[in-house]
Order: C-alpha cells, then sequence, then structure tokens
C-alpha cells in the first residue's frame, strides 16, 4: 500500500509542480513564433529540475521507507541541472536564429 501511496505522490509532485514551472516560463516563451517552437525543450527541463529535486529532497519524505533510497551523486546532480537549464534557455536561443 505504501507503494501505491509514494507513486501516488510522485505523479502529484511531477504534474502539479511540473504545470507551476510550466506556467511560470510558458509567457517568455510565447514572445514569438519561433520560441513556442521549440517551447518543449523548456518542458524537459523543468522535468530534468524536478526528477533531481525528488532523488535528493522528496524521497525522503515520502511513504516508501524501503531499499535503494540515496540521493544522487553530486556530480550527476550538478549535471543535470547545468542540462536542465540549458534546456530552459535554449527555445529562446533558438528562436533567435
Amino acid at each position: 500500500m505504501r507503494i501505491v501511496l509514494e507513486l501516488l505522490r510522485i505523479i502529484f509532485i511531477f504534474g502539479f509542480l511540473g504545470a507551476l514551472g510550466w506556467t511560470l516560463i510558458e509567457g517568455v516563451y510565447t514572445i514569438n513564433e519561433r520560441t513556442e517552437k521549440y517551447s518543449w525543450l523548456g518542458g524537459i527541463g523543468i522535468f530534468m529540475f524536478l526528477f533531481v529535486l525528488y532523488r535528493n529532497r522528496f524521497q525522503f519524505s515520502g511513504w516508501y521507507k524501503g531499499k535503494g533510497r540515496k540521493k544522487l551523486p553530486k556530480r550527476i546532480t550538478s549535471t543535470f541541472i547545468v542540462m536542465a537549464m540549458v534546456l530552459i534557455i535554449s527555445p529562446l536561443l533558438l528562436g533567435l536564429f
């Protein structure tokens, strides 16, 4: 039962925070038509941020208490964060060309 509750929690976290993040940056991407075409890259970046946030913070406050709960290594965390920032900024840069 705890696993099902944790899966529902993950779906809620990614759905709610993903929608919130998308709402915040959607207005920036609607500046011009070319930027709008690449806005899906920003969505991937938001989900990468949420993945890092879940693995390093939220998984320790949930219902699941089984094995395999550990933080991402610092190098992977920083790599994912940099990749997410590049993905979020890339529609703006691609829209210029």
